[in-house]
């Protein structure tokens, strides 16, 4: 059966409301986002055709494009297969699962990252085909895999280090430079300042109340670093100076207030998105589920099954579920949004009736 939308011909493409779900489809189509293929299929009136989401195709007008759950409801109502994507066959990136798993054990396992023509030789793939369907199955290309491998091994390493050096090095790194380069961005702060437990960095931070409870929001230079809710404003303030023992907690200017407005903003009214600049860390897998999060439209709900499928992980549920319960900055990144599949609340890092409350108020 066919789940259809009905536009008007007189909508300009890409502005015509349409309801949440297809709104999630048409998003998909038109970033041919790889993830979405098998989850439904998309039909041109126009060319009488029907693609998976990731067809390399000339997009099409919104106004003449339908969405069905698969194949055979597209030929139930007259459309016929691409001959370009193919959409009644496997993924691209399925027949070759097994190959692309063991060359992210191979980047994992290796002192220095290996080069892009031993990965594909590994996989059995040529140089080519193994980019393009590493990069369907992981998001990300073998080189940013390797590299947010790299940086997360640092991270880690840095507190216990003797040096930044002896991190670096031991994480893979060939030279100082190259990690340097995106130290900051990707550790928040520089590299011995985190080793320190943010020796010499500060951190503001504000202890508010909302309608939700107390509620912390901290931020290095870059951005948001942690947005927390709880019943107790002291415990919040501990659990950042654990994470920082070392930084130095400031207390927010005016310009810092206004940042925590728009955060109390966004958990009293959940539905609207924001430009809060954030400032997040965290593995490469854990990265890639934050941001399907927040690719979950307000109002709509996924589970942590559907979560797993949409990253190219379908089994990694329960890695899902702990990327989910790491997420630093609540209602930001919207992991209320995550559920089991029959639809129950699980588990939520500050209290399933915050998370209750939060879905109650985008559904209104």
């Amino acid at each position: 059966m066919a789940v259809e939308s009905s536009p008007m011909a007189t909508t300009p493409a890409d502005t015509q409301p349409v309801p949440d779900a297809d709104a999630a489809r048409w998003d998909a189509v038109r970033r041919r986002d790889a993830s979405a293929d098998g989850r439904f299929v998309y039909a041109v009136r126009t060319t009488g055709v029907y693609c998976r989401p990731s067809c390399p195709s000339r997009p099409a007008r919104r106004e003449n494009v339908s969405f069905f759950a698969d194949g055979a409801a597209a030929r139930a109502a007259g459309f016929r297969a691409c001959k370009r994507c193919r959409p009644d066959e496997a993924s691209p990136a399925s027949p070759h699962a097994a190959a692309i798993a063991r060359a992210c054990r191979l980047i994992e396992e290796a002192e220095e990252m290996p080069g892009l023509d031993a990965l594909a030789a590994a996989a059995g793939l040529s140089r080519f085909h193994f980019h393009r369907v590493f990069k369907a199955a992981t998001g990300l290309t073998p080189a940013a895999y390797g590299a947010a491998r790299r940086a997360r091994r640092v991270a880690d390493a840095l507190p216990a280090a003797g040096s930044v050096t002896q991190a670096l090095y031991d994480a893979g790194y060939g030279s100082a430079s190259r990690f340097y380069a995106g130290a900051t961005r990707r550790l928040g702060m520089a590299p011995s300042a985190y080793r320190k437990g943010g020796e010499g960095e500060e951190i503001r931070f504000a202890v508010g109340q909302c309608s939700l409870g107390a509620i912390l929001v901290a931020a290095t230079v870059t951005g948001v670093c942690a947005i927390t809710m709880g019943d107790d404003p002291q415990a919040l303030v501990r659990d950042l100076q654990d994470r920082f023992p070392r930084a130095t907690l400031v207390g927010g200017d005016a310009a810092f207030e206004a940042t925590v407005a728009a955060v109390v903003g966004l958990v009293e009214d959940p539905r609207g998105r924001h430009d809060i600049p954030l400032d997040v860390r965290g593995t490469a897998f854990q990265e890639r589920v934050w941001r399907a999060l927040r690719d979950i439209p307000p109002g709509r709900t996924a589970s942590y099954t559907e979560i797993a499928g949409r990253i190219g992980h379908p089994a990694a549920v329960r890695a899902v579920a702990q990327a989910c319960g790491a997420n630093p900055a609540a209602v930001a990144i919207p992991c209320h949004r995550v559920v089991r599949t029959d639809g129950a609340l699980s588990g939520y890092r500050w209290g399933v009736e915050r998370k209750r409350a939060l879905l109650e108020r985008e559904r209104a």
